[in-house]
């Protein structure tokens, strides 16, 4: 069985992730399998719609082979660039695809899912979808064009859900754009047969079985948010959040006293360029060049041996305060590749 399904279904292209007990992670041979099927239905005038949900399970996608990333950094690096390159690419053509791309956002959307879903027209979120970026957690991230997305929130919402890693549910991922329609999962299938018999009318039939969301718990802390997250210096960040007294200040500097130090800074610069980035294939060479040097620095390393090979949940971050962390050890991290190295669209 393969770990994801492409098929022609009438006029809808199918992709259908299918690693059920790794959650529909991503892998190298899944994102080379979905850019071939977007390459080969870009001019097939059969298809008219490109679909994208997941099989059994839980998980829309929880993510990348993160496993698989940090044994490559621990070496060269070279098979974490080789999927980097390939996901992004995926990715990019996604963004830019001319045929109207639908998302089934049903359950977890982490990561590498939020990538998948993120760059499609239609975006589907139900009373399942989990939504985060929670790569500061291991010592990365929000890739997967993260610095793009992240930035174009309301207020400083993105720079919170990215040093955090904060997870946000179906309801919240409408009153944020991440998502453009709601649907009980239970008329999923129904969606899903509606849009095959009338694939012009994609936004009519979600439209008509949309139903409205339950309230956006995450707008209450709009203001908080805004006020306390306005700095694009996380020492300003904490400094905020240490000098208000309130229980809920307390508790998210504390989760960020958790994450890596290095990457909530490299995600801070990630989302202030973002915001100016002229196209999302700029943001992608970004992105590489940075992922590229992230997964094989310390903190990513040991991220994913505290939280996903020992399970001891205790990082030991180096630096471990924001302080330690170098304006100069940033601009390295996101010093552009030679053009022999770096990133480009397929």
């Amino acid at each position: 069985m393969s770990d994801v399904e492409t098929r022609v279904d009438g006029p809808i292209g199918r992709i259908r992730l299918n690693r059920p007990k790794a959650l529909h992670a991503l892998n190298l041979p899944m994102c080379q399998a979905i850019l071939a099927a977007l390459d080969a239905w870009r001019t097939d005038p059969a298809v008219e719609v490109v679909l994208i949900d997941h099989a059994e399970g839980r998980g829309f996608c929880a993510g990348g082979d993160i496993r698989m990333l940090a044994d490559s950094g621990a070496k060269d690096g070279v098979d974490a660039r080789a999927f980097f390159h390939a996901e992004y690419r995926m990715n990019h053509a996604l963004f830019t695809y001319a045929k109207p791309t639908v998302a089934v956002m049903d359950g977890i959307t982490m990561g590498g899912g939020v990538g998948l879903a993120l760059p499609c027209d239609f975006r589907v979120a139900t009373e399942n979808t989990k939504f985060a970026m929670p790569e500061t957690g291991i010592g990365l991230f929000p890739d997967v064009g993260g610095g793009w997305y992240l930035s174009r929130l309301p207020g400083r919402m993105g720079q919170f859900l990215a040093l955090t890693g904060h997870r946000l549910d179906g309801a919240e991922c409408i009153a944020l754009g991440l998502a453009t329609h709601y649907l009980p999962a239970g008329l999923l299938v129904e969606a899903k047969t509606r849009i095959g018999a009338g694939p012009q009318r994609v936004a009519g039939s979600l439209d008509t079985l949309a139903i409205a969301p339950p309230a956006a718990a995450i707008l209450a802390r709009r203001a908080d948010i805004d006020r306390l997250f306005a700095s694009d210096r996380l020492e300003d960040i904490y400094a905020a959040l240490a000098a208000d007294p309130g229980e809920w200040a307390a508790t998210t500097l504390a989760t960020l006293r958790t994450k890596s130090p290095q990457t909530m800074k490299v995600s801070l610069k990630l989302l202030l360029d973002g915001r100016s980035m002229a196209t999302f294939e700029d943001e992608m060479r970004q992105e590489y060049a940075v992922g590229a040097r992230v997964v094989q620095r310390h903190d990513f390393l040991e991220g994913v041996r505290a939280v996903i090979v020992d399970k001891d949940n205790a990082p030991r971050w180096h630096p471990d305060t924001p302080e330690g962390v170098t304006d100069h050890v940033i601009d390295q991290i996101f010093a552009p590749l030679a053009d022999a190295e770096a990133w480009t669209p397929a």
